[in-house]
């Protein structure tokens, strides 16, 4: 952990609301990202974020510094964002028997599917085997700087930290990887709208 974190911890552990805000500030973006990885919805992310910002706040008296404030922090949004889940599964159960009452009288209620269908999910297949094999295409530095920023969702100064680069230098590159990858996947147009 930081030497700035455990400072901050620390403090907003003592009851410094600066302190907490100053962490809230620092990983706000990090953890947005990640819940956004996890929704892959823009509104469910920032309501699993803001969860999980309310529960750092009632549980950072307890947090002991055992793993990193990061490492926690992914934690607990995972944990609100699997206890929406839940929650909303919970919402959503409703006796498949059950009727609605309609102004001529009784309807049975019907059911769409949103599950993907075959047709979905083979075409998300594909696009995900496409996407490894132009990625295999690429040098290994653009392909590891691709991963860690997308994936991984590190930001520019830790990629540049982890390579022992200049922020510059990652911006650029990780830059060119982009262009590289969009030209071989502008190759299968029939799985990849680039515009």
């Amino acid at each position: 952990m930081s030497q700035r974190d455990q400072i901050l911890i620390e403090r907003a552990q003592a009851g410094d609301r600066s302190a907490l805000n100053e962490l809230v500030t620092l990983y706000e973006e990090r953890a947005y990202k990640y819940a956004f990885r996890l929704t892959r919805n823009q509104d469910l992310a920032s309501d699993v974020v803001a969860d999980a910002f309310v529960r750092i706040n009632s549980a950072l008296k307890n947090f002991r510094g055992q793993s990193a404030f990061g490492t926690w922090l992914y934690r607990i949004v995972t944990n609100c964002y699997l206890d929406r889940k839940k929650r909303d599964k919970e919402a959503r159960n409703v006796s498949l028997d059950s009727t609605l009452q309609v102004g001529t009288g009784e309807v049975e209620r019907q059911w769409e599917d949103e599950t993907d269908g075959p047709v979905e999910i083979a075409e998300r297949n594909e696009r995900e085997q496409a996407m490894q094999n132009a990625l295999a295409q690429m040098p290994e530095y653009q392909q590891a700087m691709l991963v860690m920023y997308h994936v991984e969702s590190l930001s520019y100064e830790d990629i540049a930290e982890t390579l022992d680069l200049p922020i510059g230098t990652v911006k650029s590159r990780l830059n060119r990887a982009r262009v590289a990858l969009r030209d071989i996947l502008s190759q299968q147009p029939e799985l990849f709208s680039i515009g």
